[in-house]
């Protein structure tokens, strides 16, 4: 069985897509600035960053643009395109964001919050480890045909890249999928799968940011040490806070983007080297194979290098706005993740709809659990799931909903999402395999 053909958009030019992805942020932002009483009230149910997922996904699912289509030549022959925009804002824009919002971090008082952060982010791992076989034996019971398959049809193997980028990232997805070998036609369902369910996911768990306090008291958490790292990160921003100057932009961008090239120029190399010298990493079966990935290499030296900016003078650059600009390099990146969704897809295959859902409810209520038992806040469980979910595109987004201060918090989470990501979904997988033969 092949793939269905994907539709021509009626747009297939990156810099007119580009264009409208732009007004489609400026639409949000402007109007989310308005004190128009619709608007207002309006933006006080739906973040603006919810928006910047759904404006893009709508103009995908009505045809105007597209992630990936077919063009059907005279003789009947299909051939795929693809847009270049996500490879452009998750390779580029990322990285170059990774550094900025790093840039004035602070270490100590991160440190200070505890535990609970890296709790709430294992349970998030166990959650999908355990979530995915749960799904499968439940979603047996009224559709065996939905979590079926032989061979490298098995419905399990191709689950187990969402298994992987739901705990870690994009190279651990790539990873499950060299390893397991899944039905390259089929492969698409399962991308749809991830992305429809994870921006469900995350668009309950920015929903509940505005109503914070109420959930904070209702886990009866102590948020002080929240607190101190916004009072305290706060207070430097206003200390460094400068009209920015020209020289100021180019400086940050200077710094932003050399270390965008030095993490893409060693992240290659130290991949291929491992990959060629060290035999656990050059086997894709092996946990540690994720220590082969260009992408993770990637995404650590960026956020070392904006680590190691913060002990110099250039930290001061927060002042000159260095986090805003790296958080508009990441709605870049949000926006043309919403252009992969297509709503119209989503019921093509409803048996994996709903191990999805299954699956991401499972997730949600051990985390939910959990914080409640441990009192942690809301913020560690709500960055603590993106950081496995969504990874490093959106943990620092949902960290900056709470506080602008607290986006390095979701980084450092969403680089250990990459460490743990290969072995959980591993785990994850065979436990599916066992699931799906009961």
């Amino acid at each position: 069985m092949s793939e269905k053909l994907l539709p021509e958009p009626l747009i297939t030019n990156d810099t007119v897509v580009f264009g409208l992805l732009a007004l489609c942020l400026v639409f949000i932002f402007y109007t989310s600035s308005s004190k128009n009483g619709f608007w207002k009230k309006f933006y006080s149910v739906i973040p603006s960053v919810l928006m910047c997922y759904a404006l893009p996904a709508l103009l995908s699912s009505f045809g105007v643009v597209a992630e990936k289509w077919h063009v059907v030549d005279e003789f009947g022959v299909a051939t795929e395109h693809s847009s270049r925009l996500y490879y452009m804002a998750s390779r580029y824009l990322l990285p170059a964001a990774l550094v900025l919002m790093t840039l004035s971090i602070d270490l100590k008082a991160i440190s200070n919050l505890g535990s609970k952060a890296i709790i709430m982010f294992l349970t998030g791992s166990v959650g999908i480890i355990i979530g995915g076989p749960i799904a499968i034996l439940i979603v047996s019971i009224f559709s065996p045909e939905s979590v079926g398959g032989n061979g490298f049809d098995a419905i399990w193997r191709g689950l187990s890249t969402i298994a992987g980028s739901w705990i870690g990232g994009g190279a651990n997805q790539a990873a499950m999928y060299e390893i397991f070998k899944y039905t390259p036609d089929k492969y698409g369902g399962m991308v749809l799968v991830d992305i429809f369910v994870a921006n469900v996911w995350m668009a309950i768990i920015l929903l509940g940011v505005g109503k914070t306090k109420k959930i904070d008291a209702w886990l009866k958490a102590d948020t002080s040490s929240i607190e101190k790292l916004k009072i305290k990160v706060t207070e430097f921003t206003k200390k460094v806070t400068r009209v920015p100057t020209l020289g100021d932009y180019m400086i940050m961008l200077g710094i932003a983007f050399t270390v965008v090239g030095i993490s893409h120029f060693f992240g290659g190399h130290v991949s291929k080297y491992l990959k060629e010298n060290i035999s656990v990493v050059a086997d894709s079966t092996n946990f540690l194979s994720f220590l082969g990935s260009g992408f993770f290499w990637m995404v650590i030296i960026a956020t070392t290098g904006g680590i190691l900016f913060s002990f110099t003078k250039a930290k001061n650059y927060e002042g000159a706005g260095a986090s805003k600009i790296g958080g508009m390099f990441i709605y870049i990146l949000v926006a043309t993740i919403g252009m992969k969704v297509d709503l119209g897809r989503v019921l093509e295959n409803p048996g994996l709809i709903a191990i999805g859902f299954i699956w991401i409810i499972i997730h949600a209520g051990l985390i939910i659990l959990v914080a409640k038992l441990i009192k942690a806040p809301y913020f560690f469980l709500a960055v603590g799931s993106q950081a496995n979910v969504g990874g490093a595109a959106s943990a620092p987004i949902v960290a900056a909903e709470f506080h602008p201060s607290l986006t390095s918090v979701g980084v450092l989470l969403a680089v250990l999402g990459y460490v743990v990501g290969t072995g959980g979904a591993l785990l994850c997988a065979y436990l599916m395999e066992i699931a799906s033969k009961v």
